[in-house]
């Protein structure tokens, strides 16, 4: 059984600036392990979590059955964002944890509940078996997927920030987004297998079990690999912290806070939409050949995983600040590339999640480590998880539910400006707290 009590391994300095442009360049075998297994654990985490809204079609009558598919899938998309509504809860206990006690148990913990719950969903019988019990083992599963990445992508990503030395900030956002994308292409290529090898009808009744299989014996070998994750929280720092301490600091940093929620909120609403709400209509609104849904949602996948590495190596070095408010400015007037997605049409949908693909790969490679930034070292695990939480909870994890919603009224406008809006205050609060409290985390 895996102990996520053993020892720690602590790495001296980890955030030492390197000596010359050459060596920048070099990593420590150690810090790249390290790497590994953080940017696994997200990939890990991001498939479970995708994998469970691209199937919600044929998830949905088998926990909530309905006469109606649409009907039948808007409450698996809801059951999706109750996910998103105890991330902030997960923010709150686990980040608290992680500056108490440090990173790598806390990265551990979060593997363990995603793993286990997610081979869970793969086995519970629907609600023609079990009734509504099926529903509630769902809901109680979804839950605790939620508290596990309301830690997992805020606090892998500062690890990642305090492993790497000084100046890596832009390669350590595209080596975490590369992971994360990963993840998503995962979800979307084995999806799409899945559908091919299966067939339609089958994906419905049972076919839809084997991704969340796949992803719970991923889990397990994420689980191995995090035993030897360095701590990055050094002792005499988590001797002088104590949750009051913790609590007092994020209090100071509010405004930090405040930005954070829409710095991720934004970014979220905008790769919801993209990887979740426009496929689910498509399936379901416009009733497009589910293979092909996939196939381009593959496609999706493969533009950001190869994107997050490119930009990654780009922004290496330079100002986070600068990039992430150009890319955000992007993302205002990209947002209103759905709105030609109006009518079925497999070619429409292409070119709509195709079209803005670029744009939403500049800002999910950087967001969380412009986060990160906002935040001193003692209080980071707690006030980024905390800021990251409220955002995917009140912007991100609503987006696809709306995003389909709003589409069935035929009032799919009102969602681009909506994320447009998101994105405006994001840069305002953004610029709003670097003036009053400053950057922790590179320039």
């Amino acid at each position: 059984m895996l102990d996520i009590q053993a020892t720690d391994n602590a790495v001296p300095s980890p955030r030492a600036p390197t000596s010359s442009p050459r060596n920048r360049d070099k990593f420590t075998p150690e810090v790249r392990k390290g790497l590994l297994g953080l940017g696994l654990g997200n990939a890990l985490e991001w498939y479970d979590w995708m994998v469970f809204g691209l199937l919600s079609a044929f998830i949905g009558p088998n926990f909530f059955p309905s006469t109606e598919p649409l009907s039948a899938t808007l409450n698996a998309l809801a059951v999706f964002a109750v996910g998103f509504a105890f991330r902030p809860l997960g923010g709150i206990l686990l980040g608290t944890l992680a500056d108490r006690i440090g990173r790598r148990r806390v990265m551990l913990l979060s593997i363990m509940l995603m793993a286990g719950t997610t081979l869970l969903i793969a086995v519970t019988p629907s609600y023609a078996t079990i009734g509504a019990w099926s529903g509630i083992i769902l809901v109680a599963c979804r839950i605790l997927q939620g508290i596990s990445t309301g830690i997992e992508a805020p606090l892998s990503t500062s690890h990642a920030v305090e492993l790497a030395p000084e100046g890596r900030e832009g390669y350590v956002a595209g080596i975490m987004s590369f992971y994360v994308n990963i993840g998503i292409l995962l979800a979307s290529l084995v999806s799409f297998v899945c559908s091919l090898v299966i067939g339609g009808a089958a994906m419905g009744e049972w076919g839809w079990r084997v991704p969340f299989i796949i992803g719970a014996l991923f889990g397990f070998v994420v689980l191995y690999l995090r035993r030897s994750l360095p701590e990055t929280l050094k002792e005499e720092e988590r001797a002088t912290n104590t949750a009051k301490t913790v609590w007092s600091g994020v209090g100071k940093h509010w405004l930090s806070v405040l930005a954070i929620i829409f710095v991720v909120g934004a970014a979220q609403a905008y790769n919801y939409a993209w990887n979740v709400g426009l496929p689910s209509a498509a399936r379901s609104g416009f009733k497009e050949d589910p293979t092909a849904v996939f196939a381009l949602t593959t496609v999706l996948g493969v533009v950001l995983v190869i994107g997050s590495w490119i930009i990654g190596k780009l922004a290496d070095g330079r100002s986070m600040s600068r990039w992430f408010l150009v890319t955000r400015v992007l993302a205002i007037p990209s947002v209103f590339l759905m709105l030609l997605y109006v009518q079925p049409g497999i070619g429409g949908f292409a070119a709509v999640l195709l079209g803005g693909s670029i744009v939403l790969v500049l800002n999910m490679t950087l967001y969380n480590v412009v986060s990160s930034s906002l935040m001193p070292k003692n209080i980071r695990g707690t006030g980024v998880a905390l800021g990251y939480g409220i955002g995917v909870a009140l912007f991100g994890g609503t987006a696809s539910y709306l995003l389909v919603w709003l589409q069935s009224l035929n009032l799919t406008w009102v969602f681009p400006v909506y994320v447009a809006v998101l994105s405006i205050l994001s840069i305002v609060f953004y610029l709003a707290a670097r003036r009053s409290n400053g950057i922790f985390v590179g320039k």
